[in-house]
């Protein structure tokens, strides 16, 4: 890909994520697919690989939206989706900012493009990630219904007795011990994690680490999705008021653009020069499609150099 085509294709990328508006995302997601259509009969295989990512982050974005936006309480029922149906409604005594709520015609979004945005929005960022940078190795343009089985798939994994966490490598794990002189908290983690982690003290999804208090020195891999935006901010919280005293996090260094992420600037960063192969709990390995990111809570930054400079990079902002 030229400079010039990857500086479009990662502003494309970073204005689709930043959207606000229905009607700003549905004119991403309407300009992809026509910009999709033309690379396809120009044959440029780059352009329509590009222009099918950027339309699928931009349904992704819309379900994200619409997951979010309260229900207009006829559209369970098209035949209410009308002015003449909303008349119609079995509670007259509605809230009048209820009935003011947009219906999905209203809207300009069918119900198949509502049940599919919403379907891939509800997939793990680190599987919808991954499934992307494939079809870019591949160079193969990522369709919908890609995104709507891996969704299906996802799901019946969460479920499922098979549903399967990774772990940090014990290297990995001594090398922030050895910075840290010890690990006295991880606030993620389960019995399995913790025979590597070692920590004193350490709080299973169950446990809801986000509800307890934190302390000492704290070792955290955090929760892929929703939940590691609400840990990330706890963490830099908790460091900014003395509660802890040190802190190694680990995180997606392809996550370096979203908003949790910005913070994290402000600290000693490690970008991995390999990907980490984290383990499950039966010794399988999952090697992701990225690299990762350490960042370092302390006053021991020399100390966080010294070890860290044989994983990656270590780097702080000027």
């Amino acid at each position: 890909m030229s400079n010039a085509m990857l500086i479009r294709y990662d502003a494309a990328c970073r204005a689709v994520a930043e959207c606000k508006a229905v009607d700003e995302i549905k004119d991403w997601r309407d300009k992809a697919s026509a910009l999709q259509a033309y690379a396809r009969q120009a044959k440029n295989k780059q352009l329509e690989v590009d222009a099918a990512e950027i339309r699928i982050r931009a349904e992704r974005r819309l379900g994200q939206m619409l997951a979010e936006m309260p229900k207009n309480p006829g559209s369970r029922n098209p035949a209410l989706d009308t002015d003449e149906g909303q008349k119609n409604l079995p509670n007259p005594t509605l809230d009048t900012d209820e009935r003011t709520i947009p219906t999905l015609t209203e809207l300009g979004i069918s119900y198949d493009l509502s049940s599919r945005a919403q379907a891939i929005a509800s997939i793990p960022d680190a599987d919808f990630e991954q499934t992307l940078a494939q079809h870019r190795d591949e160079q193969a343009a990522v369709t919908g219904r890609t995104m709507e089985r891996l969704a299906k798939g996802a799901h019946q994994l969460i479920t499922s007795s098979q549903s399967v966490e990774w772990y940090t490598p014990a290297d990995y794990i001594n090398a922030a011990r050895s910075v840290m002189g010890g690990i006295d908290l991880d606030p993620a983690s389960n019995p399995e994690a913790n025979k590597v982690v070692q920590a004193g003290t350490y709080f299973t999804a169950e446990m809801n680490g986000l509800s307890r208090p934190w302390f000492g020195r704290v070792w955290l891999n955090p929760p892929y999705g929703a939940a590691c935006a609400a840990f990330i901010e706890r963490v830099v919280r908790s460091y900014a008021l003395g509660e802890i005293d040190q802190a190694i996090v680990l995180v997606n260094s392809n996550s370096n653009d979203t908003q949790w992420f910005r913070p994290l600037w402000d600290q000693l960063l490690c970008f991995s020069y390999g990907r980490v192969n984290f383990y499950g709990p039966n010794g399988q390995e999952s090697g992701p499609t990225h690299g990762s990111c350490f960042v370092y809570f302390g006053l021991d930054e020399g100390k966080f150099s010294e070890v860290f400079h044989e994983i990656g990079a270590v780097v702080k902002r000027a």
